[in-house]
């Protein structure tokens, strides 16, 4: 992929300083007991219940920069394994420990440092038992083969600059027949150069959004099955013709063959 940013500095770093940022921000309404933080990806108040906000602290909710509920599509039980790819501050693993119960185990997995440093700290704050947060790259998933019952993610994939490795990996590291439940932003068309080479829109999780058929042609190539679209919504309000109307959030479902 050609260079993006600025001299010596990769995409993944530039990501990485971002989402640094974000978790102070989440670190400091932990401190003060902030309110709720809209994001640049959407707003947390949209995206989940006032419910499942009155379960989670202002540590949690301000580092929050999903684009989708995948906790809320992904039918969950007890005792099932569960992996979170860009856990960011945990926000979807809390919401999806309540599922799974003590008998059951969350993992999230993020390459920011200061992400997975704030995401213990709000286990803690919590006591939030059954989750655990490692550091890693969701091109190389930091767990054994067939081990998780449930992949999810949310925003996150259209950050990587190899998606097909991601796939790969969730398949990998599912159990027979178990399933994803990704949320993500993809684009009905090509976006132009100068939005895939502009940082604040890879950041804003847009310039690395990929046109959604190939999108989902890459987890069918990864071996997943039964696929489905569970929610598919336009997240740009733009003139037709403006790039900004083809940006859209989807939810997909997909199994790994029994």
């Amino acid at each position: 992929m050609k260079k993006l940013f600025s001299v010596g500095e990769t995409l993944t770093e530039s990501v990485q300083a971002h989402y640094t940022e974000l978790a102070e921000r989440g670190e400091a309404a932990a401190i003060a007991g902030a309110a709720v933080a809209s994001t640049e990806c959407c707003s947390t108040k949209e995206v989940y219940s006032s419910e499942e906000l009155a379960a989670l602290t202002s540590g949690v909710t301000a580092a929050s920069a999903g684009c989708g509920n995948p906790v809320a599509l992904a039918d969950l039980k007890k005792g099932e394994v569960v992996l979170d790819l860009g856990s960011g501050g945990g926000i979807d693993c809390f919401l999806a420990a309540r599922f799974v119960g003590p008998t059951g185990r969350v993992i999230g997995v993020d390459m920011t440092l200061a992400m997975v440093g704030l995401a213990r700290k709000n286990a803690e704050r919590m006591d939030a038992q059954n989750v655990i947060f490692k550091m890693g790259r969701i091109e190389a998933i930091p767990e054994r083969d067939a081990t998780v019952d449930m992949v999810m993610s949310n925003c996150v994939i259209n950050l990587s600059e190899r998606k097909d490795l991601v796939f790969a990996e969730v398949f990998r590291v599912l159990k027979p027949g178990g399933r994803m439940v990704i949320s993500d932003m993809v684009v009905d068309r090509e976006l132009p150069p100068e939005v895939r080479a502009d940082r604040k829109q890879w950041w804003a999780c847009v310039g690395g959004a990929e046109v959604k058929a190939d999108y989902l042609g890459r987890i069918r190539d990864a071996g997943l099955e039964r696929m489905e679209v569970l929610e598919d919504v336009r997240s740009m309000i733009a003139p037709e013709g403006d790039w900004r109307s083809s940006v859209r959030s989807i939810t997909v479902r997909a199994f790994r063959p029994v």
